[in-house]
């Protein structure tokens, strides 16, 4: 594999060049295989040309994706239509930056111009934009090429990725288990190598779990640090937008690019422009670490309490070591939930309409639009406090640390019908993080007996996403977790 000096710190260099053409000799390895830095370097070069790139997972797309379906939408003409602009660039000496000529993948609740955004629901079959999601212009000025639009959980109401209108995705570790959700597609193409990297939407989990069981890293960036406007709702005062990708690097170098004020997203802030990938290779020595036991380790999959011990003690090693913590109480996410209602209220104001929605999601929904305004006052008040006394938490460490999830990806068969019950309890180490509104990344961190991932999550202090870039940096230079791949046909 590549020299993890270069993952962290060489991309552009003659180093991570030979490095990445080393790579790409050994008979096994497809191009599809490499991050973001590794890809870089060879588009820089000249080894490799942004068609060529994306020919190469349009390939792999057709290949593969019947085992996966990780895609709403496979937007081929398209893609190659901006490689071939992008190739043309880099012929004239024009680099618009480290993201050049990267295939990514969005999750179909995030808008596209002239490319139909369903949120995964039959409903909106027709509903094409005329507006791109500003996270999207983001992306594409920086030169990335959209590969299509990623399956999901219908309205990203769930936790599984089974109730979708294109149909269930799967793990690409295990095809009969869920990817979890609401992000299961944008896991799952990542996981696949079915693109480089992806964007994907987190209200509760549904950035994090899904990459704990597709065994890929997820991040939450702080809340408003990205837009959100033009992304079809669950509650924009948890909803989070953030990369998924295959290496730590590959979420920085994103965010990056993601990061600003839009001051048409009310819920977006103002914060200085950080170039994230620079804490990738910061010491860590000086780093504390929280454990908040309580109930963050409590009740786990006996493969996946084994792998958090392990990981724990690595983590004290390569710190100041660990200390337990007590964090504050979040609060009370299922009145805040209302929000999304005033999205959905025009379509459900139709009784004709209520049969598009699977009845889990329409159930929760329409109880949703019910949440007297005194409750929904009070949650959000609530929710205030909590993020103010999170920061206190920080006065005394720099990184929490906890499972990703409880358990283990459930099988898909029977999933829908148990999605009311499995959503809490497999949201429970992920959903505090929402309402506290601070940055949250899952890492992969082991596997199960079975053959499953586990996901490992960091957590730090409102807009320090620099700790966590930098501690997921050290552990993914002492485990090779996220450098194994699943055995696809």
């Amino acid at each position: 594999m590549l020299s993890r000096r270069y993952l962290f710190g060489a991309a552009g260099t003659t180093a991570a060049v030979l490095a990445a053409r080393r790579l790409l000799a050994q008979p096994s390895t497809e191009v599809t295989a490499l991050g973001v830095a590794a890809t870089g370097a060879l588009l820089r070069a000249g080894d490799l040309s942004p068609l060529e790139l994306t020919d190469a997972y349009l390939a792999r797309i057709e290949r593969l994706e019947r085992q996966v379906n990780a895609y709403v939408i496979v937007t081929a003409d398209r893609a190659r239509e901006q490689a071939r602009r992008l190739t043309e660039e880099l012929q004239r000496g024009q680099l618009r930056g480290p993201l050049h000529g990267i295939p990514l993948g969005l999750k179909d609740n995030i808008d596209t111009a002239g490319v139909a955004t369903t949120a995964a629901n039959s409903l909106l079959a027709g509903r094409v934009p005329t507006e791109d999601a500003p996270v999207w212009t983001r992306m594409r000025d920086a030169g990335m090429v959209l590969l299509g639009k990623l399956n999901m959980h219908e309205f990203a109401y769930g936790g599984t990725s089974s109730i979708s209108a294109a149909g269930p995705v799967h793990n690409p570790w295990n095809p009969v288990r869920i990817p979890g959700g609401s992000s299961g597609g944008s896991a799952a193409a990542v996981a696949a190598q079915l693109c480089c990297v992806a964007l994907g939407t987190d209200t509760l989990a549904s950035i994090r779990l899904p990459a704990s069981y597709c065994g890929v890293v997820g991040l939450k960036p702080t809340h408003g640090l990205s837009s959100i406007r033009g992304i079809i709702p669950v509650s924009e005062s948890l909803d989070h937008v953030g990369p998924l990708a295959r290496e730590i690097g590959d979420c920085a170098a994103v965010l990056n690019v993601m990061q600003g004020l839009d001051a048409g997203d009310p819920v977006s802030i103002a914060a200085p422009a950080i170039d994230h990938t620079t804490a990738l290779v910061r010491d860590v020595k000086g780093l504390r670490i929280g454990v908040p036991r309580s109930p963050y380790f409590e009740r786990l999959q006996p493969d996946i309490e084994a792998a958090l011990q392990q990981a724990l003690t690595m983590l004290g090693t390569l710190t100041t070591g660990l200390r337990e913590v007590s964090l504050p109480n979040p609060g009370d996410f299922v009145p805040i939930l209302a929000e999304s209602y005033a999205w959905h209220e025009p379509y459900l104001r139709d009784p004709a309409n209520h049969s598009h929605y699977h009845p889990s999601t329409l159930e929760r929904i329409l109880a949703a639009g019910k949440t007297p305004v005194e409750t929904y006052i009070r949650a959000l008040q609530g929710m205030a406090v909590a993020r103010h006394r999170i920061a206190d938490v920080f006065t005394d460490v720099d990184v929490l640390v906890t499972p990703t999830a409880p358990g283990l990806p459930e099988l898909i068969e029977g999933a829908t019908l148990a999605e009311a019950n499995s959503a809490e309890a497999s949201t429970r180490n992920t959903a505090p993080f929402n309402l506290y509104g601070i940055p949250t990344v899952s890492l992969p961190c082991g596997f199960s007996t079975s053959g499953l991932p586990i996901g490992l999550q960091l957590s730090s202090a409102r807009l320090d996403e620099a700790s966590l870039f930098a501690l997921a940096a050290a552990w993914q230079r002492e485990t090779d977790w996220h450098l194994r791949r699943p055995a696809l046909g």
